[in-house]
């Protein structure tokens, strides 16, 4: 399983970045700047943080 570091990741293209690696089963590291739209984030890509 490759991990993955991905900045951005509260929304746009680091969100789908997040979201598209997550459904291929990636091990994900979430960073981003809103502390609550990085949580919705991590809330749906929740198995793979």
């Amino acid at each position: 399983m490759k991990r993955y570091l991905i900045t951005g990741a509260s929304r746009g293209i680091g969100r789908a970045i997040a979201e598209k690696l997550a459904a291929d089963d990636a091990m994900l590291l979430l960073h981003g700047r809103d502390t609550v739209a990085l949580a919705q984030t991590r809330k749906a890509v929740e198995p793979h943080c």
